[in-house]
């Protein structure tokens, strides 16, 4: 086994009240890919912290290799003093680091690197501060909730790049998918004690449960050691009175552990209130178009959705799923096309931005509107405070204001004055953000069984399999196309190829770069030995490529395979045809690039 480059034994820490931590250990070597793992405030950002350097814990041991680097990746990554994004990324090169490595991040997180750091959104903000993180290739990453804010397509890069990457990693996620993909060990942190798994995440959840009614076996065994040893205490001979003295010391031993066992906490209690059934047109669109300016959004698109639908819009940031989503609920017209909306809709909307939080208002306010001490939930009136603990909220929260809650608490929250109103028509935007797994899974639920309609806009693929009827997604030039099934099998009709957000930036770098190709070309003739970064990146992602070109052009070929296609669609038939020749092309230049970039490989290597 590789000797630890990180190792935090026994740690403990205590902000008054309860302990946040009671024995918590974490370890870190050459190539681990470890998910931190556990409730919401359980403590995880935290320990994270603890081995940043950035907190520092009332008890245990930290260690750290004298030759370690270690770069953390913070939920809210701070900017400030920095004149440009470029400037704040190379901040974190050390001298022996390569400064192309930066400039590759930002390019393939979608920035230019001159953007102004107050100017940029979350999104922006949290890809900054990966290639910040990144581009030095440290030994250790820690990285903190990696995902939140991007979208699809960047969160599917940085999935592969962080498989590729030689530094050691300890990744906080919510996103399954992700961790299933990227993580071969899990250590789970549970009222403020560390389990630690040999496997991926894949295998977690199941570890998990195991180890929960393990724990509450030991519990029941304890209470039935506590009453067998009272009876003898009662009944028992009396003659040996040191025997008793132990016997007495050890009963209150045992009664001291069993009081002081904190148990799981609970799990989110979920029902929604639904309205009256809608009509079975839900809403109908026909040929709508939305744009901003020069900027086109949506172009041409046309549905019809269905009571007990359930729709999920993907696609890049800034590609226009709330706007579409706002259109489709009537919330905002469309410059030209018609939208009609069923009848009788309750609609109960979940906004991403959280806008109907105000950090003044008290928990209870929020909850009840202002109107005294009671909420009604499926026509049955409850306290508010009783309604707050189906949240996993405390009765002394009622009066908190909403400042002082966690991302995590305020996402709780809001689902709890969303899922009290009356409703026959979902509309939820990223509404997994900040929530944890367990919450996550009772979310899934009771999205996957709602009577009612569902709109969901979410990055969260895992989420999206799991519950959506069918996936919306947009193409070029603001069209957006609708695909039966989940994401997965959204990805599957499109022939394997993935969302691709950054089409627009991958001409810009195309024109003010040469190709690989050329750029091969070039270096061929001087007397460098090894391959560039960028032509090594190119070697290894052209063949992916390939064979995703060549899933499609099978597909093509299959479907005008079919002798009916063309008298059944004669203008889908010839729309197939150019886009199979257009694949072909795709799929010679792709070739071409890979065999002169392995060539040279050869070449190089002798």
């Amino acid at each position: 086994m590789a000797p630890p480059l990180l190792k935090l034994d026994d740690i403990r820490l205590t902000f008054g009240g309860t302990p946040l931590l009671e024995g918590a250990n974490l370890q870190a070597s050459a190539g681990d890919r470890i998910a931190l793992v556990g409730r919401n405030g359980s403590g995880k950002s935290t320990l994270l912290k603890i081995a940043a350097r950035l907190v520092e814990p009332t008890d245990g041991e930290v260690f750290r290799h004298p030759s370690a680097t270690i770069r953390y990746l913070p939920q809210v990554p701070d900017m400030e003093g920095y004149a440009t994004v470029r400037a704040y990324v190379e901040a974190g090169l050390g001298p022996a680091d390569d400064s192309y490595r930066a400039t590759y991040l930002l390019e393939h997180l979608g920035l230019n690197g001159e953007e102004n750091p107050v100017d940029l959104s979350g999104g922006e903000a949290r890809r900054a501060a990966l290639a910040k993180v990144m581009a030095p290739e440290p030994d250790i990453l820690l990285l903190d909730e990696p995902t939140n804010h991007l979208d699809l397509a960047t969160i599917e890069w940085l999935e592969e790049e962080l498989i590729r990457t030689s530094s050691a990693l300890v990744l906080i996620s919510h996103d399954r998918r992700f961790l299933e993909r990227v993580s071969k060990a899990v250590v789970w942190l549970d009222r403020g004690v560390t389990n630690r798994l040999e496997r991926g995440f894949t295998h977690f959840e199941e570890w998990r449960d195991k180890m929960l009614e393990e724990e509450e076996v030991a519990q029941q065994k304890l209470g039935r050691q506590i009453v067998r040893e009272e009876h003898w205490l009662r009944y028992g001979v009396t003659a040996r009175r040191k025997r008793n003295v132990r016997r007495l010391g050890e009963l209150h031993a045992l009664r001291q552990k069993h009081r002081t066992h904190r148990g799981a906490e609970g799990a989110v209690s979920m029902v929604v209130s639904e309205a009256s059934e809608s009509g079975k047109l839900v809403v109908e669109a026909n040929l709508i178009d939305k744009s901003y300016g020069d900027q086109l959004i949506v172009k041409g698109f046309s549905t019809r959705i269905q009571r007990g639908d359930r729709i999920g819009f993907v696609g890049a940031n800034g590609a226009g799923k709330t706007t579409l989503l706002k259109m489709l609920t009537g919330e905002l017209k469309p410059d030209t096309g018609r939208i009609r909306l069923g009848v009788n809709l309750e609609i109960a909307t979940l906004d991403q931005k959280r806008a109907s939080l105000d950090p003044d208002e008290s928990l209870m306010h929020y909850l009840t509107d202002g109107r005294g001490e009671t909420v009604v939930v499926n026509g049955e009136e409850r306290h508010v405070v009783s309604y707050m603990k189906d949240f996993l909220f405390k009765p002394e929260q009622a009066r908190t204001p909403v400042r002082e809650l966690s991302g995590g608490e305020r996402a709780r929250l809001i689902l709890a004055r969303i899922l009290a109103r009356p409703s026959n028509m979902l509309v939820l935007d990223e509404p997994t953000n900040d929530l944890d797994m367990e919450t996550l899974d009772l979310l899934q639920e009771l999205v996957a069984g709602y009577a009612g309609t569902v709109l969901l806009v979410s990055h969260d693929r895992d989420f999206l399999d799991r519950t959506v009827t069918s996936v919306i997604a947009p193409e070029e030039n603001g069209r957006w196309l609708e695909y039966a099934g989940g994401y997965s099998d959204m990805l599957a009709q499109r022939g394997g190829k993935s969302l691709e957000d950054r089409k627009a930036k991958a001409k810009e770098t195309q024109a003010a770069a040469p190709s690989a190709a050329a750029t091969v070309s070039s270096e061929t003739k001087s007397p460098s030995k090894k391959l560039s970064y960028k032509q090594k990146f190119a070697l290894e992602s052209l063949p992916k490529k390939m064979e995703a070109v060549s899933a499609a052009i099978s597909s093509l070929e299959d479907r005008l395979a079919d002798p009916k296609y063309y008298e059944r669609d004669p203008k889908g038939f010839g729309q197939s045809i150019a886009m199979l020749d257009k694949e072909r092309e795709t799929l010679a230049n792709l070739e071409e690039e890979w065999l002169e970039l392995e060539m040279l490989r050869e070449e190089l290597e002798g």
